[in-house]
């Protein structure tokens, strides 16, 4: 592995932690502490962590703090996220991981895709997936709609304040998947904790919210006509996705065009040859711990924990501490 490593800066020649950033919203509550083991300092709602940010105004910085995500990138480009990654987005990051505590309702919402964000704020679309950590008893999410629909049935429901009687209701527990892609409606429900990677975006579009207020009496804003031009009024057969946990090898859990995650329960060593991909690879640690070496380093990932790889490293050594489970996402070879 040295000589493939040899000509590597030593600032990347080893996994990239970053410091949480995180977010206070009306929805949220107290599990980032309580679950994840997360220092929230004195946020009453934390309902966000950002684990890896490449948005503006919310860049990763290292946990040393000697560089942000947006250096590294403009500095190393294709050496950090990939050659054929850098050729498509650019000083732009693709991704962004987040935990999310929902101690109420999200408000309903949808996001646009690349064209529309484009168009509308100069910016990625979102599609995200969801890996849910913890679900109360009957937690339940909303996605997508019960039945096919079309515009003007939506609107008559939006005037007489009864979209919700037309959307898709999932009760989900630990362990359960969902894939959103950009145009699919959507919210979390009260009393979950769940693991989200998307699109590097932070757009989104609110078309419900409860008729709740903040602390100043205040509505919070709808985007009733934006989010009109990017529904998907169809409806789908199967919203969670498939598949069957196994120990030791990756399980393919989700992905598109913008990430491919896989789940990885681990109780002895795994070598992943990374090369290959000529993509950055994140871990997120969601149970357990684990060693992650990589390159001329390595770092102790605990639950609530994430890393990322860089794209010039070929491979990367798993050692959970005991038994552990990883998430690994990474940007996969794409052909317009």
């Amino acid at each position: 592995m040295a000589d493939l490593t040899s000509n590597i800066p030593s600032e990347l020649n080893q996994p990239l932690r970053f410091k949480p950033i995180y977010k206070e919203k009306i929805w949220g509550g107290n599990r980032m502490r309580a679950l994840l083991g997360k220092d929230t300092g004195h946020l009453p709602n934390c309902g966000e962590s950002w684990e890896i940010s490449g948005v503006g105004g919310d860049v990763s910085v290292l946990i040393d703090g000697s560089a942000n995500l947006q250096h590294l990138l403009a500095q190393y480009q294709g050496l950090l996220t990939g050659k054929r990654v850098y050729a498509r987005h650019g000083d732009e990051f693709p991704l962004l991981i987040k935990f999310l505590d929902a101690n109420e309702d999200l408000s309903v919402q949808v996001h646009p895709n690349d064209m529309q964000a484009r168009e509308r704020h100069n910016c990625l679309g979102k599609t995200e997936m969801w890996y849910i950590l913890y679900a109360e008893k009957d937690a339940e999410l909303v996605v997508g709609f019960e039945r096919d629909t079309v515009a003007a049935e939506y609107e008559a429901a939006m005037a007489s304040n009864q979209v919700m009687d037309l959307l898709h209701r999932e009760k989900v527990q630990p362990g359960d998947v969902l894939y959103i892609p950009a145009g699919r409606i959507h919210t979390i429900g009260k009393g979950i904790v769940l693991a989200e990677i998307q699109q590097s975006s932070d757009i989104t579009y609110r078309i419900y919210d409860f008729d709740r207020t903040d602390a100043a009496g205040n509505k919070r804003e709808l985007h009733t006509e934006q989010a009109l031009g990017v529904l998907d009024f169809k409806s789908y057969p199967a919203y969670k996705a498939v598949y069957t946990d196994a120990l030791n090898v990756p399980v393919f859990l989700a992905g598109g065009e913008y990430f491919h995650t896989h789940k990885l329960w681990l109780n002895q060593a795994l070598e992943r040859k990374l090369h290959v991909l000529d993509t950055l690879v994140i871990y997120i640690c969601i149970a357990g711990s684990c060693q992650i070496a990589a390159g001329a380093g390595s770092v102790q990932l605990h639950k609530g924990q994430s890393c990322l790889i860089p794209a010039c490293i070929a491979d990367v050594q798993l050692l959970p501490d005991g038994e552990c489970v990883l998430l690994e996402t990474y940007v996969p070879a794409y052909h317009a």
